[in-house]
């Protein structure tokens, strides 16, 4: 009667075993989660001027300024928001659509000062900024079960504000100009990561996403130079910014 007992013990135990596992397999269906890490902004921007021979500017100088004033700012931030999502599972191949909300605080500067080519006891100064504050992304993944882990591949839509500034100066004749960009962006993100299932409802991952915001562009109206100010609306300026920031982050998700 013991060994009776002692079989059916044993036996209830390897199946909820069996079971357990078998759940912590299990990738499907609607979940919710956080997540948070960092952010890694690689912004491009310029600031390039037209020459015009009715304009302030030498002809060897446009050139001189847009080269100077092509750079990447690089920019380190805090990303932290919330996920929701849904799986398909079948066998061991997942396949769902996730989308999270959250912050993005990513902000930086440049600022180049160099003479002018035709003029070298002057110079000129071009000093950028740009910065974000959200990110939304939504995006298909795809994946490979192994025991307990997931893991995926994931591509698809992102969205950004990004806030662009540009100042140029000089000690010529005390030119001036300057512009802003205020925009929601459009864009992309890619990447991958990994799930790893602690219970039947919870999961903790790690991931990798490349984001990507386009180009962002405003043309203004010239420079003012001498005192009193006088406009030179023949010298337009362009102002581009081209927002990428790579995203590395942790979650913790509750699937239902």
């Amino acid at each position: 009667m013991n060994r009776f007992l002692k079989g059916t013990c044993a036996l209830a135990f390897v199946l909820f075993a069996l079971g357990s596992a078998k759940a912590a397999d299990d990738f499907k269906g609607f979940y919710v989660g956080v997540n948070a890490g960092g952010a890694f902004g690689r912004p491009r921007v310029d600031t390039s001027p037209t020459f015009s021979s009715t304009g302030y500017f030498a002809a060897t100088s446009t050139p001189a300024i847009t080269k100077a004033s092509n750079q990447t700012i690089d920019m380190n931030g805090f990303t932290a928001g919330g996920t929701a999502g849904y799986n398909f599972q079948f066998e061991s191949v997942v396949v769902g659509l996730e989308a999270d909300y959250g912050s993005m605080n990513l902000s930086g500067s440049t600022t180049v000062t160099q003479p002018y080519p035709c003029c070298p006891t002057t110079s000129f100064t071009v000093t950028q900024t740009a910065k974000t504050s959200w990110v939304f992304t939504l995006r298909p993944r795809v994946g490979v079960v192994f025991g307990r882990f997931l893991l995926y591949g994931t591509a698809g839509a992102a969205i950004t504000n990004v806030k662009y500034t540009g100042l140029f100066t000089d000690t010529f004749a005390n030119a001036h100009e300057s512009a802003a960009i205020d925009e929601t962006r459009p864009g992309w993100a890619a990447g991958g990561g990994g799930e790893y299932h602690l219970s039947h409802h919870l999961s903790i991952k790690g991931e990798y996403l490349w984001t990507d915001f386009g180009v962002a562009s405003i043309p203004t109206s010239g420079l003012t130079a001498f005192t009193p100010p006088i406009s030179f609306p023949t010298n337009i300026f362009t102002h581009t910014v081209n927002m990428r920031a790579p995203i590395v982050r942790a979650g913790l998700n509750f699937r239902f």
